[in-house]
């Protein structure tokens, strides 16, 4: 904060203060506690209103929450620059300030048990209970707004208790993505192939799969066929079982993260797909994402063996 903005503050905190002082105690000494039958001189239908002195319970109130307010501002950060005289408060007293504390503090506590399952191969945290229901709590807070608190995701956000993975679904790989993120390169085609050949290739794509055709809609799967081995076999593969180097998904199978209608993959052969899924190394650090990667890991590995 510059000079300025500080002395401003400052001036205006302990301005209204002072004035709200000197109008307590002004209007305190004009009035006379002996004499309660006094009237402001106002008549309303006959009504006169009082002019008694302020109950000493009430001014004393006035007198207390005055001296809070100073008392505050001395030993707390308030007014600009001061940081005020406690211990703790070098930085500020602000939301964030407080957080980083905060944080701190749980780390300090919580570190050396971090620590320790970092320390663990991932597959043999994704069997330690406790570790698991860290890795739980982790996930509510930092994934679940996307991927749904069950993990099972939703429109355009992928399921994590299945085994079809995007990118790799091996512990290194799981933690990999969620140390350094995502981001989805599925290019637009519609001023490519035109919006003909986006309805041939949806059609197409959709076979490989062997979902029904549209009723009523004139598709050619043999130009679909040759779209998609010119423009798409690059990246899902010649097959459409999909590279998981690049991150393109497997087309042969049910699982669709934008949904398989004809007019859902139509769009997205039309405009493309470019969702992203956030780093968190900064966020949460090596030790915290190992023990999040173990907990994905376990959920796929929970519903392979239920097959």
């Amino acid at each position: 904060m510059t000079s300025f903005w500080s002395w401003y503050i400052s001036i205006l905190s302990l301005g209204t203060i002072a004035a709200l002082t000197w109008l307590l105690f002004a209007t305190r000494k004009g009035q006379r506690p002996d004499n309660v039958e006094e009237t402001t001189g106002h008549s309303y239908d006959g009504i006169e209103e009082y002019d008694n002195p302020l109950p000493r319970w009430w001014f004393m109130l006035f007198v207390a929450t005055i001296i809070f307010a100073l008392g505050y501002l001395v030993l707390y950060p308030g007014l600009g620059n001061y940081k005020g005289i406690l211990p703790g408060y070098e930085d500020g007293w602000t939301g964030v300030n407080q957080w980083k504390k905060e944080m701190a503090k749980a780390d300090e506590q919580y570190g050396p048990l971090f620590a320790k399952y970092a320390a663990m191969p991932l597959e043999e945290v994704a069997q330690d209970e406790q570790a698991l229901k860290m890795g739980s709590r982790l996930f509510a807070s930092n994934c679940s707004v996307c991927h749904g608190s069950d993990a099972k995701g939703s429109y355009g956000f992928p399921n994590l208790t299945d085994n079809d993975w995007l990118y790799g679904g091996d512990p290194e790989t799981i933690k990999t993505t969620i140390l350094h993120g995502r981001q989805a390169a599925m290019p637009a085609w519609k001023d490519v192939i035109g919006e003909e050949g986006v309805k041939n290739a949806a059609a197409y794509v959709r076979s490989l799969a062997d979902l029904k055709q549209p009723e009523g809609i004139a598709v050619d799967l043999a130009a679909g066929q040759k779209i998609y081995q010119t423009n798409c076999a690059v990246c899902h593969g010649p097959d459409g079982k999909g590279l998981q180097a690049m991150g393109a998904p497997n087309l042969t199978d049910r699982v669709w993260l934008y949904g398989s209608s004809f007019a859902q993959v139509q769009q997205s052969i039309r405009h493309g797909r470019n969702g992203q899924m956030p780093a968190q190394e900064a966020f949460l650090g090596n030790d915290k994402v190992h023990l999040l990667a173990a907990y994905v890991y376990s959920l796929s590995q929970q519903a392979a063996h239920a097959q």
